[in-house]
């Protein structure tokens, strides 16, 4: 399990983000975000979040839903109240009993440019 650290951005239950997020450290999702999710650390959507867009992360923890693409430089698990609608390219996945994951999966590894853009956390604003 990764290290968790300390949480720097906190989305509460019936909270609503739309937009763009862009982060480093820990960002824990339990309200309702649509949009793009950046960051070079952890996100985790606890269940009762639910994201709604594409996620471009170091590694995420999920308990919660995701209708989007996730793309995960380090590391993908989906817990048992997990809902993923999208597909997954990430090195590790871990899907536990009672989880949900419907799309595709690619291991393979995300490209070096890709995997810079992850780490900056896209703040420069230019696509990889």
């Amino acid at each position: 399990m990764p290290e968790l650290g300390e949480i720097k951005a906190f989305l509460g239950e019936g909270t609503e983000f739309k937009g763009v997020l862009s982060f480093q450290g820990t960002v824990r999702i339990d309200g309702y975000l649509q949009g793009e999710v950046f960051g070079g650390d952890l996100l985790i959507v606890g269940e009762g979040g639910v994201v709604k867009g594409e996620i471009e992360v170091g590694t995420l923890i999920a308990s919660g839903r995701i209708e989007g693409n996730i793309r995960a430089k380090k590391r993908v698990e989906l817990l048992a109240s997990s809902s993923v609608i999208g597909n997954i390219t990430t090195p590790c996945l871990v899907v536990a009993e009672g989880g949900t994951f419907n799309g595709t999966c690619d291991m393979g590894g995300l490209k070096e440019a890709e995997t810079m853009a992850i780490e900056s956390g896209r703040r420069s604003g230019v696509e990889a």
